[in-house]
C-alpha cells in the first residue's frame, strides 16, 4: 500500500485517533477500499478490530491473507466472523504463530464454534516438525491447540479410524476407551506401522496392570485422569480405600471392579455415594439401597435415571446435573450421542433436571422446542436459548438477561431481538441498557445514551444509525479531535431534543460509537481516515459496494 504525506496534524497516536480507528474499523457500513487503507501499519490500533471482529468482504479478506505483518493473519486465524474455509487457508502460513492461533479457534472462546474444512484439520494433525522454517513452536504443540478448541467434530473422529491418511489413524487411537472391539482390532492390525503401535500404545488404558504401573503416587491431574478413566486392578482399588483416597474418582470409572462397588455406596462421603448411583451399570439392588440415602442429592440422583441406563445418556446428564444454568452455556456434542428419542423422553418428565438435559439437545423437533420453552423452569428455558436453533427470540432475550456470563455468545445469535428494547434503556445493568441503545427501532434517536455512565452504552448510542447527522458531526468533529473536515454545526439541529444537552467529541467512547455508525457516507468515512494521518494510496479507491 504506497504512502503518502499526511493529510493534518492529529496526533497518530492519541488515544481519541485510535477509537477514530476501531470505531471506522467495525462500521458495518465501510465499503472495501475504506477497510484496505486500513491495512496500513499507521492503523494498527484498529488491526484487531478489523481482521478479528467482524465479517470481511472478499476483497479485504484476500488483502488480509497476504499482509506482511503476521499481527494481520494472526487476528484474522481468531475471527469467529468469517467462514472456517476462510480461516482456515492460513494452514499453511509460514508463522507458527499464525497456525497455532488457527488451531487454536475463535476468540473470545465461548459458545459453539464451527468446525474447520477436512484437509485443514488433516494437515494440522499430521504436520511434522521441519515442514516449515519458524520453529518457535513445535508441530506437536500446534496440534495440542486444535485438540481443545471445538473445530473438530466428531464426526471427524470417528471418520479418522478409517482414513487412507495413516497419521490420523493412530490419532484415532486416542479415541480408545470409546471404541468397539472390532475398531479396536483393527487398529492393532493395520499394515502401517506406526498405527498399530498408536494401537498398542493406547491399548495400555484397559489393562490394569499396566495402569497401576502407570499411576503416580503423587496428587496430579494424571492419577485423577487415570483413575477417572483407565481400567483398574483389584489391588489399586484396595489401596484407595485403604487410604480413603481419590474414592469420588473411583466411582466415577466405569472399569472399577464391581466387588468394589458395595464398599463405595455405603462410603461416609455422600459425593462417593452419589457417584455410585449415577453408574449406568448401578447394580439394581444397590440402587434401590441409595434411593433411600439420608442425603437427598444421592436419593435424587438414584431415582433420576430409571434403569437400564446407558453411559452416554449418565454422561448427558452429567454435565448438567449440579451446574446453574449461567455456567452451562452451549453444550456441544459428545462423542458417542443419547438417541433423540431419548432426549424427548427427557423432555416429558416431571423431574426439572431431565427437562434441563432435553434442552442441551440441538436436534428435538419443533413441538418439543416449544413447549420445553414454556417450561416453568427457568433453566430449562435458558439452557434451550443457548442450545437450539429454533428457540424463540423472547427467552434468548429473557436468557440474556437473566445471564450475563452468557452474553457474549448470545451476541452472536442472530435469533437474539436487536429491536423492540426501548422499554430496556433505563435497565440497571450498563450491558442491557448497550443492547438498547443499539436498537434501530427505537421511537426516537438515543440522545439521552450519549451521556449515559458507562461507556459500553455511549458507544452504541453514537453508533445507532437514528442518530441526527449534525449530531453525529459533533461528535466526531468537535475541537478535541481536529480532522481537516468542514467544520460541525455549532447546535443540535431541531430534530434533535432540544431538552437533551449534546455531548461533546472528547470521550473515545462516543468517537469511537460514532466512527461506528453506519449512516456515515463512503466520503465521510475516507475523510475521517484522511484527518487520522492514513496515507491515501494515492488516488482514493472507487467505493463500488457503497
Amino acid at each position: 500500500m504506497p504512502s503518502s504525506s499526511r493529510t493534518d496534524s492529529a496526533p497518530s497516536g492519541s488515544p481519541l485517533v485510535e477509537a477514530r480507528l476501531r470505531g471506522v474499523a467495525a462500521n458495518p457500513g465501510a465499503p472495501s477500499g475504506v477497510l484496505l487503507r486500513l491495512l496500513d501499519p499507521s492503523a494498527r490500533p484498529a488491526w484487531r478490530t478489523l481482521c478479528e471482529g467482524r465479517a470481511l468482504p472478499a476483497e479485504v479478506v484476500e488483502a488480509v491473507l497476504a499482509h506482511p505483518d503476521r499481527a494481520v493473519r494472526g487476528a484474522f486465524a481468531r475471527n469467529r466472523y468469517v467462514p472456517p474455509e476462510q480461516r482456515g487457508r492460513l494452514v499453511d502460513d509460514p508463522d507458527a504463530l499464525v497456525r497455532a492461533r488457527l488451531a487454536g479457534g475463535p476468540r473470545p472462546r465461548f459458545g459453539t464454534v464451527e468446525a474447520l474444512p477436512p484437509d485443514v484439520l488433516e494437515t494440522l494433525m499430521t504436520a511434522r516438525d521441519g515442514e516449515h522454517p519458524d520453529g518457535l513452536l513445535t508441530a506437536a504443540e500446534i496440534a495440542s491447540e486444535l485438540d481443545f478448541s471445538q473445530q473438530i467434530p466428531h464426526e471427524f473422529h470417528r471418520r479418522m479410524l478409517h482414513h487412507p491418511n495413516p497419521g490420523l489413524r493412530a490419532k484415532a487411537a486416542g479415541q480408545w476407551l470409546w471404541l468397539t472391539a472390532a475398531q479396536r482390532e483393527a487398529l492393532l492390525a493395520d499394515p502401517e506401522p506406526a498405527v498399530a503401535e498408536a494401537a498398542r500404545r493406547h491399548r495400555r488404558h484397559l489393562d490394569p496392570a499396566a495402569m497401576e504401573a502407570d499411576l503416580p503416587e503423587q496428587d496430579c491431574h494424571a492419577r485423577n485422569l487415570l483413575l477417572i478413566n483407565y481400567a483398574v486392578s483389584p489391588a489399586v482399588a484396595q489401596r484407595c480405600l485403604t487410604d480413603g483416597r481419590d474414592l469420588s474418582s473411583l466411582a466415577r470409572n466405569p472399569h472399577t471392579p464391581r466387588e468394589f462397588l458395595t464398599r463405595l455406596a455405603r462410603d461416609p462421603d455422600p459425593d462417593v455415594r452419589e457417584r455410585v448411583a449415577a453408574r449406568a451399570d448401578a447394580d439394581p439392588a444397590l440402587l434401590a439401597e441409595l434411593a433411600r440415602d439420608p442425603v437427598a442429592a444421592v436419593r435424587t440422583r438414584a431415582l433420576l435415571h430409571p434403569l437400564p441406563r446407558t453411559r452416554p445418556e449418565q454422561r448427558a446428564i452429567d454435565r448438567i446435573i449440579g451446574l446453574p444454568a449461567e455456567r452451562v452455556g452451549p453444550v456441544g456434542e459428545m462423542f458417542v450421542e443419547p438417541e433423540p428419542g431419548w432426549y424427548e423422553a427427557c423432555a416429558s418428565s416431571p423431574e426439572p433436571v431431565l427437562r434441563r438435559v432435553a434442552a442441551t439437545c440441538s436436534r428435538l423437533p419443533r413441538d418439543v422446542v416449544q413447549r420445553l420453552a414454556e417450561d416453568p423452569d427457568e433453566d430449562v428455558r435458558h439452557i434451550l436459548a443457548y442450545n437450539h436453533p429454533l428457540a424463540p427470540p423472547a427467552i434468548v432475550l429473557d436468557a440474556f438477561l437473566a445471564t450475563p456470563g452468557q452474553r457474549p455468545y448470545l451476541l452472536t445469535l442472530a435469533r437474539l431481538p436487536r429491536t423492540g428494547l426501548g422499554p430496556l434503556l433505563d435497565h440497571e445493568d450498563p450491558e442491557v441498557r448497550a443492547l438498547a441503545a443499539a436498537d434501530t427501532g427505537l421511537a426516537g434517536p438515543p440522545v439521552r445514551e450519549l451521556t449515559d455512565p458507562d461507556p459500553r452504552v455511549r458507544r452504541a448510542a453514537a453508533a445507532n444509525p437514528l442518530l441526527p447527522l449534525d449530531l453525529l458531526e459533533r461528535l466526531l468533529s468537535g475541537p478535541s479531535l481536529p480532522d481537516g473536515s468542514p467544520p460541525a454545526s455549532a447546535s443540535v439541529s431541531a430534530s434533535t431534543p432540544a431538552s437533551i444537552p449534546a455531548p461533546v467529541s472528547a470521550d473515545p467512547a462516543l468517537v469511537e460509537g460514532a466512527a461506528a455508525n453506519p449512516a456515515l457516507s463512503a466520503e465521510r468515512l475516507h475523510a475521517l481516515l484522511d484527518g487520522s494521518g492514513l496515507p491515501t494510496g494515492g488516488s482514493r479507491p472507487v467505493d463500488t459496494d457503497r
